[in-house]
């Protein structure tokens, strides 16, 4: 009886999982087999291949990366002090608020600073130099990216760094290891869960990013996501777009798996 229970209640997750999940994905790898006029063919995946499109592709995974590089590099020494103050909730929270501001609204909001009739180039001119164009350069892209990303990247990192045991790191310094030793042989390891899932949640939706691509960068950065993005609303070629769509997918899946959790022990349960 129980066990019957136990099937009836999955029954909603399943339907949930098959036409949000399964068909949706379905229906990207049906379109992908067409061409523009609709017809069967795999010249979409030949052409994936080619010169332009593996330069995307390699485009994409560097500017991701450059991303998650610098997120990771801002987030882990900032979730690690946080961990040390004594509200320490509270200013996780005030960090966290601003991923709740709409994103096209911080993306523009971010045009205005960078314009060229913005605060930073009104203080540039203040100093005695003449305005900068900021806007449409890979600089800003990667700092809006980076700014928008980093809260996300911190909550797992603080969130392995709070649970971790802290008499383990009383016994490494009674040990006689230095600070660098002890975060590197006992609070790096016990923390990396936490990297994984923060370079998770920030690498994967770098790979796809159009909407900062297109107002922060304009046309010197394309990733897989304007690609996709063009394929389907300018160049109206569904089936490449789908393809490229497909790619992504099977990346997001690779770098699921690479960065897959493996729990450790010294943590306080």
């Amino acid at each position: 009886m129980q066990a019957k229970t136990a099937k009836s209640s999955l029954f909603p997750y399943l339907l949930w999982i098959a036409f949000f999940v399964i068909a949706p994905i379905a229906l990207v790898v049906y379109y992908s087999l067409l061409d523009i006029h609709g017809h069967f063919t795999f010249s979409n995946y030949q052409a994936f291949f080619s010169s332009v499109y593996l330069k995307m592709t390699l485009s994409s995974f560097w500017y991701a990366l450059l991303i998650t590089f610098f997120t990771l590099l801002i987030s882990y020494p900032t979730a690690y002090f946080l961990t040390k103050t004594k509200n320490k909730q509270l200013w996780l929270l005030l960090i966290i608020i601003p991923s709740w501001i709409n994103l096209l609204l911080k993306t523009y909001a971010f045009i205005g600073i960078f314009g060229l009739y913005g605060p930073i180039n009104a203080f540039i001119e203040i100093i005695g130099f003449d305005p900068q164009q900021m806007l449409f350069t890979d600089a800003s892209f990667i700092f809006v990216s980076v700014y928008i990303f980093i809260p996300f990247m911190i909550l797992p990192i603080f969130n392995s760094l709070d649970r971790l045991n802290p008499t383990l790191i009383d016994a490494s310094r009674d040990l006689g290891a230095s600070s660098f030793t002890t975060f590197r042989r006992v609070v790096l390891p016990l923390t990396m869960d936490g990297i994984k899932s923060g370079i998770q949640v920030v690498f994967i939706p770098a790979l796809s990013l159009f909407m900062i691509t297109r107002l922060i960068a304009g046309n010197r950065v394309i990733t897989l996501g304007t690609a996709i993005e063009q394929q389907f609303l300018v160049t109206q070629n569904w089936g490449m777009g789908s393809t490229i769509a497909v790619f992504l997918i099977l990346f997001m899946v690779i770098i699921m798996l690479i960065t897959g959790q493996k729990d450790k022990g010294g943590r306080v349960r």
